[in-house]
């Protein structure tokens, strides 16, 4: 069986057009998105990568539905 990936689209309809995946969205960004450590030496970068790690998968998103909406990618912006 030949499994369809999903398409920018498939992820606009989710986290942007139903009402419930907004919600998780919002959910997600809350628990998820947090600003860098300044403080505490190693022990701050190592937070702020952990941090950077748990953000990626929203990033992702982000950037699916802004190909579905038309939304050009920021050449500037590597991974």
């Amino acid at each position: 069986m030949i499994e369809q990936k999903p398409t920018p689209q498939d992820y606009a309809d989710i986290f942007e057009v139903d009402k419930r995946g907004q919600r998780i969205m919002e959910d997600l960004i809350c628990r998820f998105v947090r600003s860098s450590v300044t403080d505490g030496g190693i022990d701050a970068v190592l937070k702020t990568y952990e941090r950077i790690g748990q953000r990626k998968p929203l990033d992702f998103i982000t950037s699916m539905i802004n190909r579905a909406n038309g939304v050009a990618e920021d050449p500037n912006q590597g991974d």
